[in-house]
């Protein structure tokens, strides 16, 4: 029997509400990843997290106060003080602690090494703690994710960036050589990129403002934090410019803002400046701001031009204050949105937010312009990853030709 538009309105909202359930669930309810077996799965870390679902409308992605999360062992501890120390982002900090956790409940959960009578042992390795994990353990893991695991080569290079990090600043322990361990199939994807037309289809399918977000995605070549972290004074329509804030790396930069957006960018901004003024009359705490500049300026984030410039429609419970206040809108309804409106384009590729950017990309090099310029506009620390696009341009090389074609 056919559906009804509210039954596939309803269909909709509930698989939103799900994915939002599921996105906290892997970011904040296992907050300690366990090993990568049933075995390791019985090993908790201490005060694990608790894994029932949080509400919907929770901010996920902002950090814990500094001063209260500083670990739950004495090796972690020096862990976080190190990362910090050094400055590095709240996603690599927690990236370098969830690897951690993870070799531990992989070391503490192998199955004992068992003598057999022909004499030695049946090739098990034993328990053990991560103050006593050695380099065999390091490359023996590497290896396991390499070979049951089956991850890719980057993932693999990730754990041992982090486990390197863990032993010699963790533990206190210069790492030996990894080199003989088995390593992940290191492969070369290739970016989906939309044609002009396509993408006219994907944002004739969009309407509001999630349309006015994946042409801005599209025109500005940003990637989904960069545009949903867009505060009010990062957007400046008056000289046509858009400033990535603490972008990936740490960095910010300048990038183009579409001329043709720019009306209804001014459009939007008023509206949310009326938006901002009832929330002002509500008395509502102010936006988030990073804990050191909250800390300098308490009232900063009641300011207009601290403001989100894609806000959330409904108010937001921070996890860590336990305030109710107004955050921006969460990834999960932008993909969502974007895969249901290439679905009514019948797009015949897989498209994501990121496919804007990867488009964006393409499309600058395709009409002339200069590699290098793309690199600076998309924030590339290394040129060898913008021309990643020049194999999916419409004619790559020289303008061949296909023989077919002559």
């Amino acid at each position: 029997m056919e559906q009804t538009e509210a039954q596939r309105t309803l269909g909709r909202a509930m698989l939103v509400r799900w994915k939002e359930a599921i996105n906290w669930f892997f970011t904040e309810g296992r907050k300690q990843p366990v090993g990568l077996d049933r075995r390791a799965s019985r090993v908790a870390p201490p005060e694990r997290a608790s894994r029932r679902l949080a509400p919907t409308n929770t901010m996920t992605d902002v950090p814990p106060p500094a001063a209260g999360d500083l670990g739950k062992t004495e090796w972690e501890t020096k862990l976080i003080r190190v990362l910090r120390s050094r400055h590095y982002q709240w996603r690599t900090e927690q990236t370098y602690r969830q690897w951690a956790w993870r070799f531990a409940g992989w070391l503490e959960g192998r199955a004992p090494s068992r003598p057999n009578p022909a004499g030695g042992h049946d090739g098990a390795w034993p328990s053990k703690r991560l103050e006593d994990a050695t380099d065999a353990d390091v490359r023996e893991f590497l290896t396991d994710l390499a070979t049951r695991s089956r991850v890719s080569a980057s993932t693999q290079k990730q754990a041992l960036n982090a486990l390197v990090f863990l032993l010699r600043e963790g533990l206190e322990r210069e790492p030996g050589q990894f080199g003989d361990f088995v390593r992940a199939r290191p492969s070369l994807r290739i970016p989906v990129v939309l044609s002009r037309e396509e993408c006219r289809q994907l944002f004739a399918a969009l309407d509001g403002t999630s349309r006015l977000m994946a042409e801005l995605m599209y025109g500005s070549g940003l990637r989904i934090t960069e545009l949903l972290r867009l505060r009010i004074k990062d957007v400046d329509i008056e000289r046509g410019q858009l400033i990535v804030r603490a972008g990936k790396g740490d960095k910010d930069r300048v990038t183009i803002l579409p001329v043709s957006l720019s009306e209804r960018l001014r459009a939007h901004r008023e509206t949310l400046r009326r938006i901002y003024e009832k929330d002002r009359a509500a008395g509502l705490p102010g936006v988030w701001i990073p804990e050191g500049l909250d800390r300098k300026y308490p009232k900063a984030g009641e300011t207009w031009e601290w403001q989100w410039f894609f806000p959330s429609r409904e108010l937001m419970n921070d996890p860590r204050s336990g305030l109710r206040r107004r955050h921006h809108v969460l990834d999960e309804k932008l993909q969502f949105a974007i895969r249901e409106a290439a679905r009514r384009a019948q797009l015949n590729k897989r498209v994501t937010p990121h496919t804007l950017r990867h488009s964006f990309a393409t499309h600058l090099l395709e009409s002339g312009s200069d590699i290098r310029t793309v690199q600076e506009l998309l924030g590339h620390k290394d040129v060898a990853t913008t021309q990643i696009y020049t194999h999916v341009m419409s004619r790559p090389g020289l303008g061949v030709r296909s023989p077919l074609d002559a």
